[in-house]
Order: C-alpha cells, then structure tokens, then sequence
C-alpha cells in the first residue's frame, strides 16, 4: 500500500479515536457544543444575505419620495445587526464550552496515562528511552495544560464551525453566481487547507522525533533549579558547565525547530497564497463578466463578492483550532504509543486473574534466569532457592550478585526471563500482581523520602490505615521512627521536608527508619511477606542492635527476606544463602556455614577481622 494512503488512512484513524473521546466530555454538553458551532458558522452566511439585501435597496430608496415607508429597510438592517451581534455573544460561549470540553476529556486522558503508567506498565518499560520520550510528550502537554489531547477534541466543534461557515459561503456564490464558480472556490479552499494542514503535521512530526531533545534539557533544568544537586554543583563549581551544558541541550531541541518553521511554513505559504489568489481572481472574474452583461443584479453582486472571499481565507491560521488540533493530535498520539508499549510489556499470561492465596509453605525459585535487556548479561542464571514461610531468610553476596534483583522478580516488577516463582506449588505469574503485592511489605535500598507528613509517610506502606493514627504510632514505634521527633507538638502531622511550613528534614538514618515503619505498618495492614533490602544501611551500630530486636519480635512467624552486607544483621536469620554469579553457592545457618568454611566463612572473618581492627586503632593510637 502507497505511503500517502498509509499515512492518509493512520491520520484518519487517530482523529476517530479522538471523537469518540467528545462523549466523555457529557453527551449534552458535546452536542450543545455542536449545535452552538454550527450556528456560528451560518450566521456569517445571514450577515451576508441581509447586509447584501440593505445595499440593493439603497438606489430605491433614493429613488422614492421622502417619507416612504422604511419598515422593509428597517426590518433587513435589524436582521443584520441581529446575526452581527448574536455572532460576538456567542463566540465567548464558544471558547467556555471548549474550554470545559477540554478539560473533561483531559481528565480521562490523565486518568488512561497513569493507569498505563502505573498499572499496565512493568517497570523495564519505565526505562526505556523511547518509552520515556513518549512518556514525557504526554505529561508535558498535561503539565503545561496546552495542546493536550482534550484541546484536540474541544477545538473539533470550532473547527465545524469553519467548515459550515465554508460551506454556506460556496452555497450562496454556486446560487446567485454559477455552481461552477462555487465548485471553484470550495476546490480552491480545500486546496489551502490541505497545505496548511499539511504543513503544521510535518512540523508536528520535527517536534515528536525531538522528544528525547526535550527531556534531556528538562532533566539539566531541573538539576540547575532544584535543590537536589545544588551542594555538589556549588561545590565542584559546576555552575558554568551548567550552564553551558543547558544551553547546548536546548538549542538541541530549538534549532532544528526554527528550521523546520522556516522550511515547512514560508515556501508552502506563498505556494498556498498563489493558489488562493488564483481561485479567487477566477471567481471574481466570472461575477464582473456576469455583471458586465446584467446577469446579476446589485443583490447577488454583492452576495457574490462576500461570498468569494470567505473560501479565499480559509486556508489561513484559525486560533481557535487549528494548533489545537494538531498538536493535541501529537500528544494523543504519544500517549496511545505509550499505552501500546504499556499493554505489549507484560509477557503472556503475567496479567493472569488468578486470586493468590497466603502462602502457607514456601515460596520456590525454581531454575529462574535473568537478564535486565535482551542482549545484556544474565544477573539471575539458573537459581534455585526456597523461601519458608514462618521463617526468616537472610541473602548475601557481594556487589552485582544478584541479590536486589531476586527481590524485584519476587515482587513481580519483574518477570524472569527463563524458569518460574512459585507460591506453594502455584505458579507466581498466574497471580494478579497487585493483589499479589498486597502479600508483601519491602523496603528497597532506595526507598522513596515522601515530601509528605510523618503519618503519610508511613500510612502509605497499607493506604487502608492511613487515617489510623494508632497502628501508624504503633509502626513507628517499633521502628524508632518518632525518636527524631521527640518535643514536636503534634509529630504524625509533621511534613518531612524544610520546605513546607513547619516541617524538618531527617537524617539519613532517620529516613531508614521511617522506611522500617511504613513497611511494618503493611505487615499490620495483612501483609504476609517481609522484604528488607539493606535495612541497616544508615544506621549506627547501637541503632542496629535495637533493629535487630526489633525485627527479630516482629518477624516472628512471618515470613521474611533480609538483605544485607553486614553480617551482624544476618547471623540471627533462620537461613543464609550465599548467592554468585546469580546463583546460590551456599545455604545453611551461620553456625553451620561457620563449620562448613566455605565463602559464607570467608566473608565472615574478613567483616570481623575490619571491626576488630577498628576497635584496637584508637587505643594504640593514644
């Protein structure tokens, strides 16, 4: 099939897609919108007819005696005023109901971004660059609320109303000139339109093939003007690099945008002007012959002449419409994309339905393998582990071992690449994800700091309790998270950022803490499965003790996973697992994999033999 019919029948596709978005914004709204545009659009054609009718009776009335009768005169003249000032009441109406139109469309379409975003999407989709660039197409239409999909269809009725205005015009030329002359004006219109049209989707494509361009100036724009890198910026004396650098990504998205302007809008624009000057001097050449030999009278010169030049200013820029159209049909068009690489992310069946139960003996790796992109390495290669449920399990290995990654297949961010999870004996990609995900309470090494307050903070680990204010103190105080806080009027309701009024910012180590309780809270909320990545990372040795403690009550009975390179934290466990290469090398508990002396050992003794050295420094120091 032919490119142009393609490209033809992929346009057409889009803009059927984008109206059967307009119910959404209320059927009686949208044909209300319709019936108000459609009014607007022959009202100029009455202007015309009545305003034409006043003219061809002035030499009459000229002609007559004084004090004839004017009530005909008056009648036509009111006519006219009446369609001129019903015209400029209604255009304002025009533009609310678009604008209401608009936004109600936009609210679905928001909602369709992050249900693609947040549901349909798996994680490896969220970090794909192409994924991203249409990702931020999308957002950023939304975010600047311009040129969004709901703009798009609210513009559709106002661009009816040109199309009716056209219409009526070619009608009254075809009638009082010759069906030839509004042949020639409607094909002249159509032409300019065409181009104009054209024009603006080929500029709209330069701007989506620059889309990564954008993002990449947006994220040194944010670290010029956030708070994030400011010390190291300052610090390193980064700011003319910065600057330099935010700059050239900028015009990277700028320049070929100024030359696609030049080259799409100028050359085209005298080509479409010609054409409709053309039209337009045959047009008005056929009516002055037709005058020339009385075949018109003084009415349908003047019908004629007005008519002609509406078609003649057709192709021009509608404000009201026309970037509307276009470029909402761009971000309407990221967003399908992206819910299309959304929907084709999940492998089959990893969208199953199946209700998980609580697991009740274990949860089995069983020869899974995995690799983050498809030429890339595999972090998980053929490993093999069981997880008791009741029971605590601690994994260790060094850097890139694979052991965070377990994790995120456990969670189903992921889905292996090879072998299966399963929950006693049922496969784990048969399971809902969301519902399987209400089973577990983890804590990643990059937990997320909430700009929210302390009991947001930690409610958000089980959204049902998040006005709970006892089982959220409850949390917090098993997790020590309020020991920051101490002497603060009302600490649950503290914003946990300097930035807002009355909030403060934590520590470190403090944050963790947090992070302990929003994932304790899940298990209070039902959760079965607790995951803790790095737990103690930030925490000072005498916190840690108070940790283990802590978990040690709190794990009891339910099936947990503790990641960590401190051993320390992982002797107490039920069961260790060493893991290399993306496999399990060892597993037993520390006093048997003490006796074994094998990597566990090893490991071991170098930790031990680092503090113990720490320990003797001071003293020979002094």
């Amino acid at each position: 099939m032919a490119p142009l019919v393609l490209a033809i029948r992929d346009r057409s596709t889009r803009w059927l897609q984008m109206l059967r978005l307009l119910p959404h914004a209320g059927r009686g709204l949208a044909l209300g919108a319709l019936a108000l545009n459609v009014t607007l659009g022959l009202l100029p054609s009455v202007f015309i007819v009545s305003t034409s009718m006043l003219l061809s009776r002035v030499p009459a009335l000229a002609a007559q005696p004084v004090g004839l009768s004017w009530d005909g005169i008056v009648v036509v003249f009111a006519v006219a005023l009446g369609a001129f000032t019903l015209q400029q009441l209604l255009t304002p109406f025009q533009s609310a109901v678009t604008e209401v139109i608009a936004r109600r469309v936009d609210e679905v379409c928001i909602g369709r971004l992050l249900d693609a975003a947040l549901d349909d999407a798996p994680i490896a989709l969220l970090e794909d660059p192409e994924a991203l660039d249409l990702l931020a197409d999308a957002r950023a239409a939304f975010e600047r609320q311009a040129y969004t999909p709901g703009d798009a269809v609210g513009a559709i009725p106002a661009l009816v109303s040109r199309y009716c205005q056209l219409t009526a015009a070619v009608v009254l030329v075809g009638v009082v000139l010759s069906p030839l002359a509004g042949l020639i004006m409607m094909v002249t219109a159509l032409v300019i339109r065409v181009g104009v049209r054209g024009t603006l989707g080929r500029f709209a494509a330069v701007s989506e093939s620059l889309a990564g361009h954008r993002r990449r100036a947006g994220y040194i724009g944010g670290l010029a003007t956030g708070a994030t890198a400011a010390k190291e910026i300052r610090v390193f004396g980064l700011l003319s690099w910065l600057r330099e650098r935010l700059r050239s990504d900028t015009m990277a998205n700028l320049r070929p945008m100024w030359a696609g302007s030049r080259r799409l809008q100028f050359w085209p624009f005298v080509g479409f002007s010609a054409v409709g000057f053309v039209g337009g001097a045959v047009a008005i050449t056929m009516l002055a012959v037709a005058a020339g030999r009385g075949q018109v009278d003084l009415f349908e010169l003047a019908v004629a002449l007005q008519g002609i030049l509406i078609p003649m200013r057709f192709g021009v820029y509608f404000p009201e419409c026309d970037v509307q159209t276009q470029f909402g049909l761009h971000s309407f068009h990221a967003l399908e994309r992206f819910e299309q690489r959304a929907g084709a992310g999940w492998p089959a069946g990893a969208r199953a339905t199946t209700m998980p139960v609580r697991p009740s003996r274990e949860i089995r790796f069983d020869n899974v393998s995995f690799r983050y992109s498809p030429g890339g390495p595999n972090i998980l290669d053929g490993l093999d582990l069981t997880l008791p449920v009741g029971r605590s399990t601690a994994i260790v290995g060094l850097n890139g071992a694979g052991k965070t990654t377990l994790v995120k297949l456990l969670a189903r961010l992921y889905e292996p690449t090879s072998g299966r999870i399963t929950v006693d004996g049922a496969e784990l990609a048969h399971f809902d994800p969301d519902e399987w995900r209400r089973q577990l309470a983890m804590i990643f090494q990059d937990y997320v700091r909430y700009e929210l307050t302390v009991a947001e903070n930690i409610g958000l680990g089980a959204p049902r309790l998040l006005a709970d204010d006892e089982a959220i103190t409850a949390a917090a105080e098993q997790a020590g998270a309020l020991d920051a806080l101490r002497g603060v009027p009302d600490p649950l309701r503290t914003p946990l950022s300097s930035r807002y009024p009355g909030g403060t910012d934590l520590s470190g180590g403090q944050w963790q803490r947090i992070a302990l309780a929003r994932a304790l809270l899940a298990v209070h909320g039902g959760a079965s499965v607790l995951v803790l990545d790095e737990p103690t990372a930030q925490l000072d040795v005498r916190a840690e003790v108070e940790f283990h403690d802590r978990f040690l009550a709190t794990a009891r009975g339910i099936t947990s996973v503790l990641i960590s390179h401190r051993f320390s934290t992982v002797r107490h466990a039920d069961q260790i697992v060493v893991i290399e290469h993306g496999r399990v090398v060892e597993r037993g508990s520390h006093d048997e994999l003490i006796r074994h002396d094998g990597r566990y050992a090893e490991l071991f003794e170098l930790q031990a033999r680092r503090f113990r050295t720490d320990a003797v420094e001071p003293t020979a120091v002094g």
